[in-house]
């Protein structure tokens, strides 16, 4: 196991690197001067070489590229801002807690509510329960997170006035932006859970357990809900990146001080470093809960886990098998 885990960290290098050659070079040859956006007008060539100088633009796109790869692979060094001159590493050590305080959260509540009533929706198939949860999760999905977090904003921040709508200073003002992007969050594992748990339940295994005499608790959470668990923490992961990659919406839409809004300001002023290093952390951590999700799923199922164990630790396995059926016979 230890083996596979060095092996897929070894995986998330060539990705990370393609993450930045890519935006990296969408970023370079993107329409607009971001020397033009920062010199107040008119102004003259000196100032204009001037500033393309300070800024490292007045070098060529391979020369460019080549330095802010060897700086994050020997410093992990983003660059600095264009317009400010903050460290981009700054900026996200201050904004990165925000930004996973709230996904956390957004998961934890997609799971707590989502699994146990795809279960419930799943045991009481065709039920009137069933029925309403189904219809609620397909107009949940028909709606686009930040038309629900629009929506909410306007219902339960301005008219009613019950919720703040911007800010994380109390409790009461992480509900609209852990809640919204949470809602389909929990409509998509509502359905998986159900879907996968309808399927688990009619296995000959079930029928056997019950036929055991087992109380039908058991039989759930034992046999049915732990062979639902790989699909699940798929989609768990699954879900994850994309609150990371969504958060851009929801941090705008609520007024948090997290990556998401750190991005948007760096689009709006074409500070390229920004764009680059916030796009690569975010890359960062998809790549390490898709690593999570992976190893999580030999925990979960030790079929998979016998695949990555050494062929010595499974030729020792079998022949214990085979010794303990001797001794049987």
């Amino acid at each position: 196991m230890i083996r596979y885990i060095i092996k897929r960290i070894l995986w998330m290098i060539p990705v990370l690197l393609g993450v930045i050659i890519v935006v990296f070079s969408i970023t370079y040859f993107t329409p607009g001067d971001p020397v033009v956006s920062i010199l107040s007008t008119p102004y003259t060539q000196e100032a204009y070489d001037a500033k393309a100088a300070e800024l490292g633009l007045d070098k060529g796109y391979f020369e460019q590229l080549a330095t802010y790869i060897w700086n994050i692979i020997t410093k992990f060094d983003l660059g600095k801002s264009f317009h400010n001159r903050i460290p981009i590493m700054h900026e996200v050590s201050n904004r990165l807690p925000f930004t996973l305080r709230l996904n956390l959260l957004g998961l934890l509540l997609m799971v707590a509510v989502g699994l146990p009533l795809g279960m419930i929706s799943a045991l009481k198939q065709y039920s009137v329960l069933d029925t309403t949860l189904t219809a609620v999760t397909l107009i949940g999905a028909a709606i686009p997170s930040f038309i629900l977090a629009l929506l909410c904003l306007l219902l339960f921040g301005v008219t009613l006035r019950w919720l703040p709508v911007s800010g994380l200073k109390t409790w009461q003002s992480y509900i609209l932006p852990v809640g919204c992007p949470a809602f389909g969050g929990i409509t998509i594992y509502l359905r998986m859970t159900r879907t996968t748990m309808l399927e688990v339940i009619r296995q000959d295994y079930i029928r056997t357990a019950r036929a055991k005499g087992q109380k039908e608790g058991v039989v759930i959470r034992k046999h049915a809900l732990r062979n639902c668990l790989i699909p699940l923490t798929t989609v768990f992961g699954g879900s994850l990146a994309m609150m990371f990659s969504g958060s851009i919406i929801g941090e705008t839409i609520f007024g948090i001080p997290g990556m998401g809004t750190y991005l948007y300001s760096g689009i709006v002023q074409r500070d390229y470093p920004v764009i680059n290093g916030v796009v690569f952390m975010i890359s960062f951590l998809i790549c390490a809960i898709n690593l999570l999700v992976d190893v999580l799923y030999g925990f979960i199922d030790p079929r998979i886990r016998s695949q990555y164990t050494s062929r010595r630790s499974r030729e020792k396995a079998v022949d214990t098998l085979q010794q303990a059926e001797q001794e049987v016979a």
